[in-house]
């Protein structure tokens, strides 16, 4: 595995895990609507060596994306590679039904479950770190994590988890959290036309806390803006690059981690890493959230 020597983003460190800025998120791997396995097994093991040998150091699953799926290939392609391997982020707290639907599961006794699943599809010993799903499909809601979460300390103090996050949350959530264990990172929707979580990742990089924008470049349904367009075309470079290189640029503590099934896109997303943003540019940029 080539790693080269300016990391993609620059780096951040998660607890005692240090990592590019510039993550992977591995839920399009799977099959249409994230569930059963991809259409091209040989493509997604290929995606996966490549952000590997592109020098991404953090790849972002959960066992629910598949279900099972996403994990067992990033075994695969991952596993027999030389050199370090790069540090896995999961997701534990939601299921999938026979529906495609994401139903909550998140009693001590299924986020235990969760963990060994994790544990024994990825092939370790310990997860790197775990976030705790909170909300539901349509995003976060209001409530007490407390139980959830100190199952998963439970799990941390024995072994099983290094570190923990929480993921579509709420700031008050991200607050009770904190109260209860050290957090090492927060992972909600954020992108170019969602900043509804500016004054937390404002809060969190105060803190040194990490804040992982899922759906960076709008997800399934790509950002789409005259304003983006106009800046992508004065920079000469693709939208979603300009986009990207936006959120590294906003806080120091965003580590985005965009997802693609194509090895083509996933280099098109380092090369976005790279790419410096004008005063002027971000200016405009920052205006298309309103």
């Amino acid at each position: 595995m080539h790693t080269p020597s300016t990391p993609p983003g620059g780096t951040w460190t998660l607890g005692d895990l240090t990592v590019t800025r510039l993550g992977y998120g591995a839920m399009r791997l799977a099959g249409p609507g994230v569930m059963g396995p991809p259409a091209d097994h040989e493509g997604a093991l290929a995606v996966l060596r490549e952000a590997a040998d592109l020098g991404i150091t953090h790849i972002d699953t959960a066992g629910a994306y598949g279900p099972r799926v996403t994990n067992r290939l990033i075994r695969e392609a991952l596993r027999p590679v030389a050199g370090t391997p790069p540090h896995i982020v999961t997701k534990v707290g939601a299921v999938r039904d026979a529906r495609g639907g994401w139903p909550p599961a998140r009693r001590p006794e299924e986020l235990r479950r969760a963990v060994h699943e994790n544990l024994a599809d990825l092939g370790l010993d310990a997860l790197d770190v775990v976030n705790l799903r909170l909300g539901d499909a349509t995003g976060p809601r209001e409530g007490s994590l407390a139980e959830p979460f100190e199952a998963l300390v439970a799990l941390r103090s024995e072994g099983l988890i290094r570190h923990l996050g929480v993921s579509n949350a709420t700031p008050a959530q991200v607050a009770e959290a904190r109260s209860l264990a050290p957090l090492v990172c927060v992972q909600n929707q954020y992108h170019l036309a969602d900043r509804r979580d500016d004054a937390l990742i404002d809060e969190l990089a105060a803190a040194g806390i990490a804040y992982v924008p899922f759906f960076p470049l709008g997800g399934f349904t790509p950002l789409r803006s005259t304003t983006l367009e106009a800046v992508a075309a004065r920079l000469g470079a693709p939208p979603m690059s300009v986009a990207l290189a936006w959120l590294l640029h906003r806080s120091p503590n965003i580590l985005p981690i965009p997802g693609t099934s194509s090895v083509a896109h996933l280099r098109e997303n380092v090369a976005g890493a790279g790419l410096v943003l004008p005063e002027a540019e971000r200016a405009a940029l920052d205006g298309i959230a309103g």
